[in-house]
């Protein structure tokens, strides 16, 4: 029986994923050579790692090889008519692609399961966002909420770039972990882009946000979570009609 990665339990099924526990060797497009500089040999470990997966998952689609340089604020820069998201930890590099009639935006990240370090949550954490943190330790489990909050802020951040071509700080989304359903939900606190053009819907793998309509402006995002041999994993996938 085939290996079911990760993110396969949490995004759709025609999302292409590619995950991996182990450095990649590949040989790097100029454009993407381009993008390393003058990087240290992690952030290159990681790059590289990062960018095989990348190719593995376009194959998937039945797409060739391309080069995935970085945009203006380090997000990847897929091929017309593709959108995905890469995420990397320590132990752990991972790509999610689909073609972009199926998928409006992707978000995914990944993060090792232990406790953030002290102080880090007041930069990460709203108030309103305290009160769901205590309770949710206050139960026995392994999960570290603080860590998988600060992963699905990340992943709300991946899947909003793309659309808003804007900075979206901690601070301006609440979210709210559901720890029974897998899920959690990402109130936007800043004016969202325009969806005129897109028609996002539900589906059975991927509920989303029924306030968001064709013509509203981007409210929030609806996303899933897992937690699994020391990674917590977030993923949120805007789908299309």
């Amino acid at each position: 029986m085939a290996r079911v990665e990760m993110l396969e339990k949490i995004l759709p099924k025609f999302v292409a994923i590619v995950e991996t526990r182990q450095d990649i060797e590949v040989e790097l497009f100029p454009e993407e050579e381009l993008a390393l500089g003058m990087a240290v040999p992690k952030r290159i470990s990681e790059f590289t790692t990062a960018r095989a997966c990348a190719r593995a998952a376009l194959r998937k689609l039945g797409l060739p090889a391309a080069p995935i340089p970085n945009g203006e604020r380090g997000e990847p820069e897929w091929p017309i008519g593709v959108v995905g998201s890469i995420t990397h930890c320590e132990h752990y590099r991972a790509c999610a692609v689909s073609h972009a009639h199926r998928v409006l935006t992707l978000g995914i990240d990944a993060e090792p399961n232990a406790a953030l370090r002290s102080g880090l949550i007041d930069d990460i954490a709203r108030p309103e966002e305290l009160p769901m943190l205590r309770r949710l330790a206050s139960e026995p489990s392994e999960i570290h909420w603080d860590r998988l909050l600060f992963s699905a802020k990340e992943s709300v951040y991946k899947a909003w770039f793309p659309l808003a071509r804007r900075w979206l700080g901690f601070e301006d989304a609440i979210v709210e972990i559901d720890p029974k359903q897998g899920t959690f939900h990402a109130k936007l606190l800043v004016e969202g882009p325009s969806l005129a053009d897109a028609r996002p819907k539900a589906t059975r793998d991927m509920p989303l946000d029924t306030s968001v309509s064709t013509g509203a402006s981007l409210q929030g995002f609806t996303g899933r979570w897992i937690v699994d041999d020391g990674i917590v994993a977030t993923a949120i996938a805007l789908t299309q009609r």
